[in-house]
């Protein structure tokens, strides 16, 4: 089993890449995501920020692609780092989660002073939440009454749902780190039964949901999304 640090190997020689790319125009790059706090089944993924980005740097990049994939490495995230930083109200969510957790790889911490705006981070939750709501509803229904189905649906839709609780705990001023515990602190905020809240993390993990059980997840975990879109929407400064 990889051990906790064994992915900066790979980091590594994903930087080497970049540099060799890149040159003096690579400005930071940092890895982050499920494989940085310790889910190592997951591909390991990171951020890079450039000067500049053109379609001969995409070509160079794609030449490498083959060999990432191989070392478990993801499709780096490659950006300006200006379109970056005026993306930042668009994508509070997907950034935020970056901002949250990372492990500087190149250059200066890109976030020591980045700050989200209250309101961008609200309006993106409601968004997101209340798709995620409609995907769940709309799912159970193409299901037809098959365990294996909803048991699919949960499993597939669990790890976003988690990924919003930590965005809601962000929203009420939670700082904490882990992933584990960012997502308890947004299930409390918003007032989740422990029960689900813990079902839903085993599943972010990769644990299994037996079909005969899908039938009681199920309810459970669509009052909790529906519960969590009635908080997000009283959500006041």
């Amino acid at each position: 089993m990889e051990t906790m640090d064994a992915w900066r190997q790979s980091a590594g020689a994903l930087v080497a890449d970049l540099e060799h790319i890149f040159g003096g125009r690579l400005q930071s790059v940092v890895a982050y995501g499920p494989h940085v706090e310790g889910h190592t089944s997951a591909p390991l993924t990171c951020l890079a920020l450039v000067d500049s980005l053109g379609l001969s740097d995409l070509e160079a990049c794609a030449a490498f692609a083959p060999r990432w994939g191989r070392q478990q490495i993801a499709t780096p995230l490659i950006l300006p780092a200006d379109e970056f930083w005026r993306s930042l109200d668009a994508f509070p969510l997907e950034y935020g989660e970056i901002v949250r957790a990372h492990e500087r790889l190149y250059g200066s911490d890109p976030f020591t002073d980045t700050t989200t705006s209250p309101a961008d981070l609200r309006r993106a939750c409601e968004t997101q939440i209340k798709s995620h709501l409609l995907h769940l509803r709309e799912g159970f229904i193409e299901a037809a009454g098959r365990p294996e189905s909803i048991a699919a649906l949960v499993r597939a839709s669990a790890p976003a749902f988690a990924a919003l609780l930590r965005s809601v705990a962000r929203l009420y001023g939670g700082n904490a780190m882990t992933r584990a515990d960012a997502t308890r602190d947004g299930a409390r905020a918003a007032a989740l039964p422990d029960a689900v809240v813990a079902e839903i993390l085993a599943l972010e993990q990769g644990a299994a949901i037996p079909t005969t059980d899908a039938a009681r997840v199920f309810p459970g975990y669509l009052a909790a999304v529906e519960q969590l879109a009635r908080v997000v929407d009283t959500w006041t400064p």
